[in-house]
């Protein structure tokens, strides 16, 4: 008999795991109840299935963290809803330090888990011996027990969601394979079964494993492939106790779980296996599958688990497993509307934690689609953080070999890459390395973090403390504000924008008056409809209706497709980023040195600050302005990629009369942190209006053209904002005691009042900095005269307010 299936629908979910059947749910739970799940075979046959179902809630970031939270709170609600069971036990879970560093670490997270009133206890040893007591703790420094963590049916979590979906009038079908996703002009328009069409407005890519060819099909790049994954189940143990907490132990790579009476004991190591990788493609028909044992690359990781659980030793194994799990370039989850195909979106990519992850990646994929925003910061989850290169055979078949151990693996601060480096090298890369230049990754870009000093090693070496290359910021720093720095800004993201309406077009898309005269540069953001900050940017006028667009390195693929998706399609946009290097010179000196190595007039009458024009350096026509993000008198430099090294050997060799210094990326965020200015990704997201951040200068409301999100920002312009921006420095400032990152809680005598965004050392004025947000119950003024904290590792650091920046940029702009 023909199935029959819907001609039509608002959405096709495709994938019936763990992660469609909650995106399913979510949308019809919202209202959109015209919603399809299509599944190839049968649900959880793909990956789910086969999971550990551990239900984490503490994670490497306080988002992920915040998603695990409300996930563990689905799935006892939609138990109780449906009947049915998802197998859940809050049995707890432990996790385990046993060095130093790895207690920082975990101290770090369960610190940042107050921000959402997660339970995470700092434990001792012996209080670890006594929640767990056939543990070996002989080497064990102290952990972080979570005693609402638990593990759950991984298909049985699966089954209540797509009931409760059903329950909400969404539809699934199993045994219903797509053939191919329906596209034009670049917008979703259906899908093709074997059952026949689905005329639908969107589409959910929920197919974990298959989510990479799924897209490369379609042009689309989703940068996830799938490793081997690895555990065992033990023959029952008479003398294990009953339900045990969940343990984790990073340091030896080891996950166990209680599991009626036997143990399950998996890994995530080190220099991981890819899986198929003979073809590097995931066969159609995989349901269910299984790899063959490979016993060799498992049993370092057995002996482990003998040393921290003795009792193993003489358990025998009823079951090895290797199945596929697949994992992301940087072991965050592919959640968000695709950069190529509008309306096409991706809940994928969850790193072996999908069922801890699903229900709230369900919840938050399902706003996305319905509002068209988020007002939450999911940068860090978006699929859009990526670009097209990540998803490339070459690329994601060797990093995946890291990411799978990096789940477990220690989350340095400022921790790089080690696989699939050397994507894009500077035209001067060379003389940078010479230079002492230590290198981190940047989008494609290999791109100078410090410089080491001399008879330095130019290598990071990591830690919650102190940071190895503060000499060379200090060093790189005070030059800069005494002398001329020499930094490197080619990531950053560039794009031109040229028609006869592309004033008009930036007028719609920016809340700033972008001036339309040539030379003239303007700092703006682009906001969502609900007033929440997707772009920063400075615009450039650079001849009669031609402008350039600066934004972040790391925003590059997201401010693209943000600034398309409002752009009218009859003005030319192109991307330009790769096809111009661009070099800043910031300081005293730099009006004296590029003087030295141009003709043109750079005197303050000749060349105002927030004007460019072109000029001539070493005969080479090159686009020079007067802009600086780390707040000292500066010029950025744009040249064409072929004309670069020469220009750059220039300034170099001009540049040692005026003792010019090569200055790193950590100097540069020390600097604009010293000077006030704000970063999006950290400081500023959707999650954060213009209000909040102290942006409002940047928002023209009397121009005539009406700019995206204006409606949205009148209406918070009339509210007092319940929190809002502020600049803390410790009363006590050392440098790296302690190391101020972000996401740490800000307290108010002994309440929680907000949360940190950024932190770094200033050299310049001795102070250990940071950024957050506070509740505006206070004022600035009334808080500098209170007890404020903020806490790192559990313990709290005496701070103050910092009414202004520490930096007088007037000063240093004439």
């Amino acid at each position: 008999m023909e199935k029959k299936i819907p001609s039509t629908a608002k959405v096709v979910v495709i994938g019936g795991g763990i992660a469609g059947c909650s995106v399913a749910y979510h949308l019809a739970k919202l209202g959109w109840k015209d919603t399809v799940l299509l599944e190839r075979d049968q649900l959880t046959s793909g990956t789910t299935w086969h999971a550990a179902g551990l239900v984490g809630q503490l994670g490497a970031s306080s988002t992920i963290t915040r998603l695990r939270k409300y996930s563990l709170n689905l799935y006892k609600e939609l138990e109780k809803k449906t009947g049915l069971s998802t197998g859940l036990k809050q049995n707890g879970a432990i996790t385990v330090a046993s060095t130093p560093e790895r207690l920082q670490e975990l101290l770090r997270q369960a610190t940042a888990a107050k921000l959402f009133d997660v339970n995470a206890e700092a434990v001792s040893k012996e209080r670890i011996k006594e929640l767990y007591p056939v543990i070996n703790d002989e080497d064990i420094l102290g952990g972080v027990h979570m005693p609402e963590d638990g593990q759950a049916d991984p298909i049985g979590v699966t089954n209540v969601l797509a009931k409760a979906a059903k329950m909400e009038g969404a539809k699934i079908f199993e045994k219903t394979p797509v053939e191919k996703i329906l596209i034009k002009d670049k917008k979703i328009i259906g899908v093709q079964t074997k059952f026949g069409k689905i005329d639908c407005e969107y589409v959910v890519i929920a197919t974990g494993m298959w989510s990479r060819q799924i897209g490369e099909d379609i042009g689309v790049s989703i940068p996830l492939y799938p490793n081997e994954h690895f555990y065992i189940i033990t023959e029952p143990l008479d003398k294990l106790p009953k339900n045990l907490p969940v343990l984790r132990d990073y340091n030896s790579c080891l996950y166990l779980k209680e599991d009626a009476g036997k143990m399950l004991v998996g890994i995530f190591e080190p220099n991981a296996k890819p899986a198929f990788k003979d073809k590097g493609v995931v066969p159609n028909d995989f349901s269910f599958g299984e790899f063959p044992d490979d016993f060799d690359h498992f049993e370092p990781y057995l002996e482990k688990s003998f040393q921290r659980l003795p009792m193993l030793e003489k358990a025998g194994i009823r079951k090895f497993f290797s199945g596929p799990e697949s994992f992301t370039p940087d072991t965050q989850y592919l959640l968000g509307e695709t950069a190529e195909v509008k309306n096409l979106f991706t809940c994928c990519g969850f790193n072996s934690i999908g069922i801890a992850s699903s229900g709230g990646a369900g919840r938050v994929t399902a706003e996305w689609m319905i509002n068209g925003y988020m007002n939450e910061d999911l940068f860090s989850l978006d699929i859009k953080r990526f670009q097209k290169f990540h998803s490339s055979k070459k690329f994601i078949m060797e990093r995946v070999t890291e990411t799978l151990g990096d789940l477990y693996g220690m989350h340095w601060p400022y921790k790089q890459p080690k696989t699939s480096r050397g994507q894009r090298l500077l035209p001067y890369h060379d003389e940078l390395k010479k230079a002492g230049a230590c290198f981190g990754v940047s989008g494609e870009y290999e791109r100078p973090m410090w410089y080491a000093l001399s008879g330095k090693n130019p290598e990071y070496e990591y830690s919650f403390d102190y940071q190895n290359w503060y000499p060379s910021v200090e060093f790189e720093t005070k030059n800069t504000i005494t002398n001329v720095g020499l930094y490197e800004l080619s990531p950053f993201s560039k794009y031109e924008i040229k028609g006869k309406s592309a004033h008009k077009e930036l007028q719609r898309m920016c809340t700033a008056n972008i001036k339309n005269e040539i030379g003239r540069s303007t700092y703006t953001q682009m906001l969502n409809e609900a007033g929440g900050i997707e772009t920063d940017l400075t615009v450039i006028c650079l001849e009669k209706n031609h402008f350039r667009v600066i934004t972040s390195a790391a925003t590059r693929t997201h401010d693209k497709a943000h600034i398309l998706n409002y752009l009218s399609s009859e003005l030319e946009f192109k991307d330009i980023t790769d096809e111009l290097v661009c070099l800043g010179i910031f300081g005293p000196k730099s009006r004296n040195l590029i003087s030295k190595i141009s003709n043109d007039n750079f005197s303050n009458e000749a060349f105002k600050f927030g004007t460019g024009k072109y000029t001539q350096i070493a005969s080479k026509k090159v686009w020079t302005q007067r802009l600086s993000y780390v707040g000292e008198l500066g010029f950025e430099i744009y040249i064409n990629n072929v004309d670069a090294k020469e220009v750059y050997q220039l300034i170099v060799e001009k540049g040692k009369n005026y003792n010019l210094s090569h200055c790193g990326f950590h100097a540069m965020d020390t600097m604009r942190m010293e000077s006030g200015f704000l970063h999006w990704g950290h400081d500023i997201s959707p999650e954060e209006n213009q209000y909040e951040a102290g942006l409002n200068f940047a928002i023209s409301y009397k121009k005539e053209v009406n700019f995206t999100g204006k409606e949205s920002l009148l209406k918070i312009r009339e509210k007092k904002q319940d929190r809002r921006h502020i600049m803390l420095s410790l009363i006590d400032s050392k440098p790296g005691k302690p190391l101020l990152l972000h996401e740490e809680p800000i307290y108010l005598k002994d309440k929680i009042i907000g949360r940190t965004t950024s932190g770094n050392y200033s050299f310049n004025y001795n102070k250990n900095l940071s950024f957050g947000y506070v509740k505006s119950e206070y004022s600035d003024e009334e808080l500098e005269k209170m007890d404020l904290y903020i806490e790192v590792a559990k313990k709290k650091y005496l701070a103050k307010v910092e009414l202004t920046p520490l930096k007088d940029k007037q000063t240093k702009f004439s």
